[in-house]
């Protein structure tokens, strides 16, 4: 993956050329300790110029302002249609799909699982928030089923995937209820999703990549790349709200050309 300081641009071979996608580091930007540097987070106790610079930085690789969601570990996706219904208004989703060219698909975090999808024909793009709650509630069910609806000829098979920087399988510990949840929720459950911690009986290491290609192969998507990355042992590169509490968040971008 070729490396600026302040952003990674995905090597996604199978990728139209029209489709563009790029993630932010925590390095380049301006906030002081704990938010150092890069932090485009405006929720998390920063100051606002300070964000306000980062994102000014991030500005300078993208073709326009970025589309900006409010996250809330749910499941909504925010469309082109919805967006021009609410004028202007902050956008409550986890995912947000387009296909409108040089619209910047967003997604902010700090261990959390950042997904982008594109079609084939690089006509349709999709971004998806999956923490843990949302992908096991249906957010990339839904931001597939968004795609699809924007593109009527459009079949899950020629859509890509890219899995950017989450907490890693050796890092994400989860207790019970987490794993109850996905054992419930009537989807396939991998079986190195969850691995028993030796000597904490009910707690778990969670495979947020495993669990996101799970539910991607599911639906028929097979085209999936990504997924070595570990924002809670790679300090250097990303935020980590498991590692520090007080952070910052990275920025996951997908973009089409006009």
């Amino acid at each position: 993956m070729p490396q600026a300081k302040s952003v990674l641009i995905p090597n996604w071979l199978v990728k139209p050329a029209a489709v563009h996608a790029l993630v932010t580091t925590r390095e380049g930007g301006i906030s002081k300790t704990p938010y150092h540097s890069l932090n485009l987070g405006d929720h998390v106790g920063d100051g606002a110029k300070q964000v306000l610079a980062n994102r000014a930085i991030l500005n300078t690789h993208i073709p326009q302002e970025p589309i900006w969601l409010e996250q809330v570990h749910g499941t909504h996706v925010s469309t082109p249609q919805s967006r021009r219904a609410i004028k202007g208004a902050p956008i409550k989703a986890d995912a947000a799909v387009s296909d409108i060219p040089n619209e910047v698909l967003t997604i902010l975090t700090a261990d959390c699982l950042p997904v982008l999808l594109a079609s084939d024909d690089g006509k349709v793009i999709g971004a998806a928030h999956a923490g843990w709650r949302g992908l096991c509630n249906g957010v990339l069910e839904n931001t597939v089923t968004a795609m699809l609806a924007l593109s009527p000829h459009l079949s899950v098979a020629n859509i890509s995937v890219w899995l950017g920087p989450a907490i890693g399988p050796q890092a994400f510990e989860v207790g019970t209820d987490v794993l109850d949840a996905f054992t419930q929720s009537g989807k396939a459950l991998p079986d190195q999703a969850f691995i028993a911690l030796e000597g904490s009986p009910g707690k778990y290491f969670a495979n947020l990549y495993l669990l996101a290609k799970s539910r991607l192969n599911e639906m028929g998507i097979v085209q999936i790349e990504g997924g070595e990355f570990c924002t809670y042992t790679d300090q250097s590169h990303f935020f980590s709200f498991r590692r520090d509490g007080q952070t910052g968040r990275i920025a996951s971008c997908i973009w089409m050309s006009g």
